[in-house]
């Protein structure tokens, strides 16, 4: 076999599908886990200086906030690890379709983790979609936030009603209702949004939730990827090529 059948060969057992999908969740969770830390950590603080005085007002807050990135942590290790094992599965998978008549063959070991896979990603998928959903609140929240400041900024020239514009925290459960002040009205709201952090924080939450997005549709891709490779296995056991193990 010559130099360029060889790498023809090696380049036909690449599973191009599970590569760009582990790309695209190797990506997507350094987005998410990466922006997200730092935007609740930044959170936290913009909440302690300008929504609350008291300690107590903001310490579930803060308790939660850690839990979070604790939770960020163990997304990282596991999807990392979890993208790996897939790849490895997809070039296994991808080695049996090439080399039907060679020394790689289907097993009943191989379709049963292949089955498993399929089912594990699917619920992944799911699961994942409601994360995607819930990364888009703080969005939310700065959007509407930064709408008000664009309103203030607009009506300069009429104090009264500048004053009666407010960003309240408390209304979207970030803290308690006894929390002083609790919220940003006017000219205080408006120092607020032209600060760095809150311009930081803003931009994080939107690269989080874009790395949510972006996780979630490698994981809609390993979906069609791993049921594909079952599909397969399952054809290679019928043409009779199959080991039991």
């Amino acid at each position: 076999m010559g130099c360029y059948d060889c790498c023809m060969r090696c380049l036909g057992g690449v599973p191009y599908c599970s590569l760009v999908a582990t790309l695209l969740c190797f990506s997507g969770i350094a987005l998410f886990c990466g922006c997200g830390h730092q935007a609740l950590t930044e959170t936290e603080r913009l909440i302690e200086t300008y929504f609350a005085r008291n300690l107590q007002d903001y310490i579930t807050l803060a308790y939660i906030i850690q839990y979070f990135q604790y939770v960020i942590y163990g997304l990282a290790s596991f999807f990392f690890l979890y993208c790996i094992v897939l790849l490895a599965e997809g070039f296994y998978t991808t080695s049996v379709a090439k080399q039907t008549f060679g020394e790689f063959r289907s097993t009943m070991c191989g379709r049963c983790l292949s089955s498993s896979f399929i089912v594990l990603t699917y619920v992944l998928a799911v699961l994942w979609l409601l994360v995607f959903a819930f990364s888009a609140l703080p969005v939310y929240f700065f959007y509407n936030m930064d709408a008000t400041c664009h309103t203030i900024d607009v009506l300069t020239e009429t104090p009264a009603s500048i004053n009666q514009l407010c960003v309240d925290a408390r209304q979207y459960g970030l803290l308690p209702w006894n929390a002083v002040p609790g919220k940003a009205c006017g000219m205080t709201l408006s120092t607020v949004c032209k600060t760095r952090e809150y311009q930081m924080t803003y931009d994080l939450y939107i690269a989080a939730f874009a790395g949510a997005g972006i996780t979630l549709l490698a994981l809609l891709t390993y979906t069609v990827s791993t049921t594909y490779n079952f599909a397969v296995l399952r054809y290679l056991g019928r043409k009779g090529i199959g080991a039991r193990c």
